[in-house]
């Protein structure tokens, strides 16, 4: 058996650096995610005047519950959705300043609409200097009073999860009446973050009430990334390993740990325990239908792996990973298809048929994602190549060696 640390979870890492950053006194983070994006977001909150200290495994953040520190700034949100996303209504909630933002031209095309309409009705002047709903913009705060919104997320939860954080800094708090949801587990994590951080949301339904009131500081330890421990999942069930991830069992906060049990429903063994969770197959996996809407960022993951079930992966419901880093829905299908394995597409669904895949070079798109998953299939494609494989430093800068080490120890098929 296999034990491997996964490195902190990137969505858990953001969350706490705006909760931080917003709360009263200094919080310490424990084991946060270092990468591209979790840097490029406490870049952005030192371009504001924010106070981070970083060490080895351990990130001290000061807060200020008033806002930024400076009352003018440019912020470059690389190629972020959570800082992209976020920053812009963290500093919505000051009493006054005026910030620009703009983001990498991946991240340019990602759509902001939902949230930054949503702000424009709560009173913020916020104004798209290209493409509306889109990088760049530019936000002029002078405090929110708060109050009542409708919100459709069901392009993405972090429209939902910026404006609950938003809630605590306004005047008179926020009423959030969502109609439409997509990667549900995330929410869960952004109210379990609150909750550790002073704040607690009444959630009736899809109504979501936050009261206002701030934040007080805490040491917080950040969980191992479940998206990221699926690829070391998914190997071990392809070649007939075993893997255990310290750090995540039954009690962990991501949704994306259930990836397990679609992994459990292709016939691996699956043991979630109270603070790990273990993988183990024979190598042999069944075809199957799934449902994959709470945790499409794993959709990549099987779609890798599904050519090498002994039926059909038909994956539904994922119509939102048509726009992450790219539409990962068709580059999923395109790169199959390079490798001879036979797909179909539709809006929201891939349908991916048994085979023996051929190596291939990998169009990335610039997608860690992309390039984690097939890496997975490139076990048992020896040769595969990426025409981007340095675009992992997005979230795991060090996947590649870390990866093939762990490779090693597997079962050779």
């Amino acid at each position: 058996m296999t034990v491997i640390d996964i490195p902190g979870s990137k969505s858990v890492t953001a969350r706490a650096l705006f909760l931080a950053a917003a709360a009263n006194g200094t919080t310490t983070l424990l084991r946060p995610l270092c990468s591209d994006d979790t840097e490029g977001f406490a870049e952005g909150l030192r371009s504001l005047g924010y106070t981070i200290a970083q060490e080895a495994d351990r990130w001290r953040i000061e807060g200020r519950p008033s806002g930024p520190a400076t009352p003018e700034a440019d912020v470059f949100c690389r190629d972020g959705a959570t800082t992209a996303r976020f920053l812009p209504t963290l500093v919505a909630a000051a009493a006054s300043g005026s910030y620009r933002f703009d983001a990498s031209a991946q991240m340019r095309r990602r759509p902001l609409a939902p949230l930054t309409r949503a702000l424009v009705s709560l009173g913020v002047d916020l104004r798209h200097s290209g493409q509306e709903g889109h990088h760049p913009l530019s936000v002029r705060a002078a405090g929110i009073k708060g109050g009542d919104l409708t919100l459709d997320a069901g392009e993405s939860s972090q429209y939902l999860t910026a404006l609950l954080m938003l809630g605590p800094l306004t005047a008179e708090g926020l009423r959030i009446e969502v109609t439409e949801l997509v990667s549900a587990p995330y929410v869960e994590i952004t109210l379990a973050m609150m909750r550790r951080f002073g704040v607690e949301v009444l959630r009736e339904g899809n109504t979501f009430t936050v009261p206002p009131g701030g934040y007080r500081a805490t040491d917080y330890a950040v969980e191992p990334d479940a998206s990221t421990a699926s690829y070391f999942f998914a190997a071990a069930a392809l070649t007939g390993g075993e893997v255990t991830v310290p750090g995540l069992g039954a009690g962990a906060l991501q949704g994306d740990l259930r990836f397990v049990e679609v992994l459990r429903a292709m016939g691996a063994d699956v043991e979630v325990g109270a603070d790990a969770t273990t993988v183990r197959s024979t190598g042999r996996l069944r075809g199957l239908t799934v449902n994959m809407r709470d945790i499409s960022d794993t959709m990549p993951t099987l779609a890798a792996i599904a050519p090498y079930a002994q039926g059909p992966v038909r994956i539904e419901d994922v119509a939102n990973t048509r726009v992450k880093e790219c539409d990962r829905l068709d580059a999923c299908a395109q790169n199959l298809r390079r490798m001879g394995i036979t797909v179909d597409t539709g809006p929201d669904w891939i349908e991916i048929r048994p085979g023996t895949p051929a190596p291939a070079e990998i169009a990335t798109h610039g997608d860690h994602r992309i390039v984690m998953s097939f890496a997975v299939a490139g076990l048992r494609a020896p040769g595969l190549t990426y025409d981007d494989p340095g675009c992992v430093r997005k979230t795991f800068p060090q996947f590649h060696e870390v990866f093939e080490a762990f490779a090693r120890g597997l079962p050779q098929r």
